[in-house]
């Protein structure tokens, strides 16, 4: 039926019925199952890795406007006239973060509404708009506008690129191309810091730094024209010959008929009905959607951002420049995403996830003895510094690309994209509080207990994986959905 169907694409396109689809899948199931049909080879990486780097660009986008502000901001406030004021400065970063959670809200919708490819498209126009408003501010006002926008085109973007990444990429090299988001995220913030180094020799510069990403941009709203659509979005709608048609683009012919009967196996003929946030919290996928949501809130009671923070201080103490310890620190970084590329689907999600808490966990041991007093102080700028690189390299080896990539993977096809924006949106939340308190509990605890609480929390992270996390490695998202699937 499946090659008749193939063979005829204008009967196909008549067919809108997803019962007839199912009955047509299920007669031709057995010969599939059996090997008959199916090509058991793994499909080429070829057909879809170019649809994969075009999506990655938002990872570069966020990495980019995440660090665009941190050393042309004593440069803007000046120009703008807001020196020495850091309620302003503060806003200058916190509103980009305040507009990324009100983004993450609705980026859910915005994927099921309009599609994967619409919503990259729909996203990089606030960050073109936002980021060419920076470029020409004239007053703080008009500064804070486009940093709004900015935040909201990063609030809808990094959601859907997981979303994409993982409902385009064959299942044996869906964990490589996961990795590839976080290895744009590290290369966006180095192109920041690289592009901002003239920022205090020559005037107005941070007007260019703003410009430059203006570039990326334009580029993902063209490029994704270009683009397939995913499948399974498409099947979701009802739009079986082009879910098809576009499964042929990104696996090759000969997996087509495979890839078309796993999509109609986690069919539970619901898709087309709504998904509430009640149903997320309540309904049977509450447990998935709490196990994903509590993995965005480890990874940010870490203290990752807290460490990338304090990161220059504790070089400057040593005679560092802070430029330096930006190097150091994305240095370690790229060199973890790099080790998870390689082996995230060689070892899997989970074992990469548990023993990167154990890293960062072992991590904070070091800056806890180094700000403990028990050290020499030659010793504690050993340990203090060696800690903190060690903590950056672990996280980027599994605690940083893993959630992104394994939540879209747990999550049913039905509720995938909202469920998305909900555990992105906690992200956004306990991130802001994080970088609100840090300080101030610096101040009022001390690095010693302050870093014991991030260890503590680290140490949490790995009880909670072991016990809770399924692991994904090279089985198809409708294998997990069926595996995952709650009993009635």
């Amino acid at each position: 039926m499946w090659g008749h169907l193939s063979a005829s694409p204008s009967m196909y396109k008549r067919m809108t019925s997803r019962d007839s689809m199912n009955a047509d899948v299920e007669a031709d199931s057995d010969a599939l199952q059996n090997g008959v049909e199916k090509e058991m080879t793994n499909p080429s990486w070829k057909y879809s890795c170019p649809h994969v780097l075009v999506a990655t660009i938002v990872a570069f986008l966020f990495g980019y406007h995440l660090g665009v502000v941190n050393e042309p901001l004593e440069s803007i406030s000046v120009d703008l006239g807001f020196s020495g004021d850091t309620l302003a400065e503060g806003l200058v970063v916190s509103t980009c973060l305040a507009a990324a959670f009100a983004g993450s809200l609705i980026s859910g919708w915005i994927a099921d509404g309009v599609g994967r490819r619409r919503a990259f498209q729909l996203c990089s126009l606030p960050m073109l708009m936002g980021a060419s408003l920076c470029a020409t501010a004239k007053t703080l006002a008009g500064m804070l506008a486009g940093r709004f926008l900015v935040g909201l085109g990063l609030g809808v973007g990094p959601p859907v690129a997981s979303l994409y990444v993982a409902e385009v990429s064959p299942a044996h090299v869906r964990g490589t191309y996961g990795s590839l988001i976080q290895i744009a995220t590290c290369l966006g913030l180095m192109a920041a810091l690289v592009i901002g180094i003239p920022v205090k020799n020559i005037v107005g510069w941070w007007r260019v730094c703003f410009w430059v990403s203006t570039i990326p941009a334009v580029i993902l709203a063209l490029a994704m024209m270009f683009c397939v659509e995913s499948p399974h979005w498409l099947y979701k709608r009802g739009k079986f010959a082009e879910a098809e048609f576009e499964f042929e683009r990104l696996l090759g012919s000969s997996h087509v008929k495979s890839a078309m009967l796993e999509l109609s196996k986690s069919d539970r003929g619901d898709e087309t009905e709504s998904v509430k946030i009640s149903e997320l919290l309540h309904g049977r996928h509450s447990r998935v959607v709490f196990i994903g949501a509590t993995l965005f809130a480890l990874q940010q009671l870490s203290g990752i951002n807290a460490v990338f923070y304090f990161s220059s201080t504790v070089f400057r103490r040593a005679g560092v420049s802070s430029n330096l310890a930006n190097v150091f620190i994305g240095i370690a970084n790229l060199t973890g995403s790099i080790v998870a590329l390689v082996l995230m689907d060689k070892l899997g999600r989970k074992v990469l996830l548990h023993w990167s808490f154990f890293g960062m966990a072992l991590a904070m041991a070091f800056q806890v003895f180094a700000s403990s007093g028990i050290a020499s102080n030659y010793g504690a700028f050993y340990f203090s510094v060696g800690g903190m690189l060690l903590f950056v390299l672990t996280f980027a080896v599994g605690a940083g690309p893993v959630p992104g990539l394994l939540l879209p993977e747990i999550f049913p096809s039905r509720i995938r994209a909202k469920a998305m924006a909900f555990c992105m949106s906690v992200h956004w939340v306990v991130n802001f509080f994080v970088g609100l308190m840090f300080l101030r509990l610096l101040d009022q605890l001390g690095p010693h207990l302050l870093y014991s609480i991030f260890g503590t929390f680290c140490v949490m992270a790995v009880v909670f994986v072991k016990r809770n996390v399924m692991e994904t490695k090279g089985k198809s998202l409708q294998e997990i959905e069926i595996a995952l699937l709650p009993q009635e």
